[in-house]
């Protein structure tokens, strides 16, 4: 039996929070600020939930400014969280996390609204999508899950509405000689 290839989803971090719907953070925002470290935690929770059991996930954060980035991953809901190295940006290691995936034959979804990353990393195996329509898709797939957990019936289902009347009635007249009524 053919072992079934794993896909992967690279998300481009800070791209996907200053240019999806869903997340948008204004530019001058810090990234200490506490508006933005909410956005970010959503997108890993996104990233997290939108991934699930069908594929393996990256979000990488440019840590290129940063002299104490060493790009270790750390994961969460296993999903991979890295931060590049300092003085190397996230575009390179997404190229190579993309490289690497297309080497390996995975198929491979590389999340970006970054032109150049866009144009390097498509073709081969490797599927790109927007930012914005990343924010699309996830607010789709928790609309179907909300959905989903809706009732579908406006009447609470009994055994007794599911059984004909005759029987019913059988059944209510025993009881009530049981009962004495």
């Amino acid at each position: 039996m053919a072992k079934q290839r794993k896909k992967l989803l690279i998300v481009d971090g800070y791209n996907v929070l200053r240019s999806g719907s869903r997340y948008r953070v204004a530019p001058e925002e810090d990234y200490t600020d506490d508006t933005f470290n909410a956005a970010r935690e959503m997108l890993i929770n996104d990233v997290v939930n939108y991934a699930g059991s069908d594929c393996k996930a990256v979000i990488v954060f440019d840590g290129a400014k940063n002299a104490f980035s060493n790009g270790e991953a750390e994961k969460v809901g296993g999903v991979r969280i890295v931060f590049s190295p300092a003085g190397q940006s996230a575009d390179k290691v997404i190229e190579k996390l993309a490289h690497d995936a297309r080497e390996r034959q995975v198929e491979t979804l590389v999340v970006t609204s970054d032109a150049t990353i866009q144009d390097t990393t498509f073709g081969f195996g490797v599927d790109r999508m927007s930012a914005d329509g990343f924010s699309r898709e996830v607010d789709r797939c928790y609309e179907e899950a909300r959905l989903d957990d809706t009732p579908k019936v406006a009447e609470k289902n009994t055994v007794a509405s599911r059984i004909d009347p005759a029987t019913l009635a059988k059944l209510k007249a025993l009881r009530d000689r049981a009962t004495g009524v």
